[in-house]
């Protein structure tokens, strides 16, 4: 053997053989960030330029004779309580949170999970899986990352934490699926709520067929009542059901990004496989660069 390759250092290796390259790396630091919580201003930009133009559209005419209290209380009420009328109240009870959440939510980053989880694949690779309890603390700032990560410092299997996660995004999806339900069926609801007032217009301009004075505001609330639940169910509710699906994929992206993640730090895989796995999870333009830092 000559010189140069007795003198040749050697690359620690991971599993197969493989050199691990990223063992050369230094220690992480391991910030795992906080959700953001921010205004969702394409739901408050949407809904409220599109009622916008429908107000200034009444405006421009007789705005006055647009609003008519028992129609709002006909639709809008009883909108609300039919629609709750087909949930149990704790059905009802978890939706209202995930509905707020189209306007008001807390969001990660996928690109800084992806990241965070790169962190902690590096780290159990140089240190252990054991050394996750000493970020405890840090990790918790994001708690399905938390959860998972205990699960695996607790020395859970790859089929356990396999299982246990997709539980967890399968409950999690399912709840989503149920409030934007509820939406949707809202949205049926209000125009139907406003052919009731219609009907109940209608009946009363007949009753008063031989006192014309009574007749117009029969006549206004048999139309006003139409108008409100188509509003309410084509510009509100049904693009707030919409919306709610959307967010159900950002969760379910986060989570399949960890689900990923802890499935490999447990197999101790290599963190440079792994950063192609969680790019593979990711939309084109929110892919990462980890080890070309």
């Amino acid at each position: 053997m000559s010189d140069m390759a007795r003198n040749e250092p050697t690359l620690p290796t991971g599993p197969g053989g493989t050199p691990a390259t990223a063992d050369l790396r230094p220690d992480p630091t391991i910030r795992v960030l906080r959700a953001q919580t921010y205004l969702d201003l394409s739901s408050v930009i949407g809904i409220g330029l599109s009622t916008g133009l429908i107000a200034v559209a009444i405006a421009m005419g007789n705005g006055a004779s647009f609003l008519d209290i028992p129609s709002v209380l006909i639709v809008i009420l009883g909108t609300i309580f039919v629609t709750i009328t087909a949930y149990t109240g704790r059905e009802v009870r978890l939706a209202l949170p995930m509905i707020q959440g189209s306007f008001l939510r807390n969001v990660y980053n996928p690109q800084n999970i992806a990241r965070e989880i790169l962190d902690l694949a590096v780290l159990t690779r140089k240190r252990g899986i054991l050394s996750l309890s000493v970020y405890a603390n840090e990790i918790r700032n994001n708690p399905d990352l938390y959860n998972a990560t205990q699960m695996v410092a607790d020395g859970l299997t790859a089929q356990e934490i396999d299982r246990l996660i997709n539980q967890d995004m399968d409950i999690t999806m399912d709840s989503y699926r149920k409030a934007a339900g509820m939406l949707r069926r809202a949205s049926e609801i209000a125009p139907a709520m406003g052919l009731i007032g219609t009907l109940v217009g209608l009946v009363q301009m007949l009753v008063a067929l031989d006192n014309p004075a009574a007749i117009g505001p029969a006549m206004a609330l048999a139309l006003l009542t139409t108008f409100y639940g188509a509003i309410m169910g084509s510009v509100v509710l049904a693009p707030l059901a919409a919306k709610l699906e959307r967010n159900a994929m950002e969760d379910n992206l986060n989570k399949s990004l960890i689900h990923a993640g802890m499935l490999a730090i447990v197999a101790q895989e290599n963190p440079r496989k792994l950063e192609m796995e969680l790019n593979s999870l990711l939309p084109p333009d929110l892919r990462i660069s980890y080890f070309d830092l």
